[in-house]
């Protein structure tokens, strides 16, 4: 994993992790990814000086809520954004040996942490986007969709911030919870062996969707072995269906995971055409 200074790594609960487990085994890297996140962080990763723009991305790394892949979509996405102007923070949130309600709380908490001190980063407090792939996909639309569920809240004086991301971008995002398209191993790892019915539509995240969930960019490719584009497809229609602003790119080639690879042809070409969409939305300037 790429190293970073210790004073650019934020504390998402300075006044102790909810529910923290006692006698945890250490967070561990293997295969440059981080495994049992027990201190969720938030790692900051400024513009060169004098190009921020004030929009903050909080970027959630996948790994199918078991591990976090954050050398490749995370401080690798945050090159691609800050290289715009965007001011990015690195999400590491709690996994499988938590489960739902924590990371939940993680982004939320987080997204109240950047807009509670947007004036200290130079930030619009108006332009806080979340972006996410594969699970962390799945996690940017829980705070699109749950960002003012009663389990995100803590009773911390930061609930009184909003936690409605601006704005979601999700790459081959995990959605579904049940169906012949679902991640079997995120919703494993999020819900446990046998989540009851009520829980599954909860993170069920196309379901939750309400006129008031922010706009959001997804792209998916036919290629992907591992979490099916009907994922996309299904968050785009819930979108459409609530008359909120989305945009969906679908491509034919593009493995799973692949992250910000430059070598997949028109597949590669996805920044660019989210550059686009962030532009036309007042985020990127």
């Amino acid at each position: 994993m790429t190293a970073l200074a210790d004073s650019t790594v934020i504390p998402l609960w300075p006044e102790g992790v909810p529910d923290a487990q006692v006698g945890a085994p250490p967070e561990y890297i293997k295969d440059d990814r981080v495994f049992n996140v027990q201190v969720p962080t938030l790692t900051l990763l400024l513009p060169a000086p004098g190009t921020a723009n004030g929009t903050a991305a909080i970027i959630c790394p996948g790994g199918g809520y078991e591990r976090l892949s954050v050398s490749n979509e995370g401080n690798g996405m945050a090159r691609w954004l800050t290289a715009q102007g965007v001011t990015c923070f690195v999400l590491k949130y709690r996994l499988k040996e938590y489960g739902h309600p924590a990371p939940l709380r993680d982004v939320l908490r987080a997204v109240r942490l950047v807009r509670s001190r947007a004036a200290e980063f130079g930030l619009d407090p108006d332009r806080v986007g979340v972006f996410g792939s594969s699970a962390g996909g799945h996690l940017a639309a829980t705070a699109a969709t749950l960002y003012d569920h009663p389990l995100g809240k803590t009773g911390h004086e930061l609930d009184a911030v909003s936690a409605r991301p601006t704005f979601v971008v999700l790459q081959y995002p995990v959605i579904l919870m049940e169906g012949p398209f679902i991640h079997s191993g995120s919703r494993k790892y999020l819900l446990g062996p046998n989540p009851d019915a009520a829980l599954v539509a909860l993170l069920s995240v196309d379901r939750q969707v309400t006129k008031d969930t922010p706009p959001a960019f997804l792209m998916h490719t036919a290629e992907d072995a591992s979490v099916p584009l009907e994922n996309s497809m299904a968050y785009y229609s819930a979108l459409r269906r609530a008359g909120v602003d989305a945009e969906l790119h679908l491509y034919e080639k593009g493995p799973h995971g692949f992250g910000l690879r430059t070598d997949l042809g028109q597949t590669s070409e996805w920044t660019k055409r989210c550059e686009e969409w962030m532009r036309s939305h007042g985020w990127l300037k």
